[in-house]
């Protein structure tokens, strides 16, 4: 029989309620997210830009294909990277966090 308090497979919780969010701030999010977005921007004209001195003649949608993957392969690389940084932060707050606790006088 499982308690109120027991997570869904039947274990206790690992953390308390004392635990601080594992969630980088609004702030860091938001940044990431503007990150994401203008090297999906960047990616985007630089593939259209390559495609479109490749093609001769009227090539317009090559150059908007070019656009699209340009943007995707750009966007998605910053996100690795956003996602990475963000967990890194996150551990490092953590850990001063933790370091915090167990100083005597509140100090790292």
């Amino acid at each position: 029989m499982s308690t109120p308090d027991a997570a869904p497979n039947g274990r206790a919780p690992i953390g308390g309620p004392d635990l601080p969010a594992a969630l980088p701030s609004p702030v860091a999010r938001a940044l990431a997210f503007v990150a994401i977005a203008a090297a999906g921007v960047c990616g985007g004209l630089i593939g259209y830009a390559v495609v479109d001195l490749q093609v001769d003649g009227d090539g317009g949608a090559a150059a908007a294909l070019g656009g699209v993957v340009g943007a995707v392969l750009a966007a998605a690389g910053v996100a690795v990277v956003a996602v990475l940084t963000l967990r890194a932060m996150t551990e490092w707050s953590s850990i001063e966090e933790r370091r915090r606790r167990q100083a005597p006088d509140g100090r790292p």
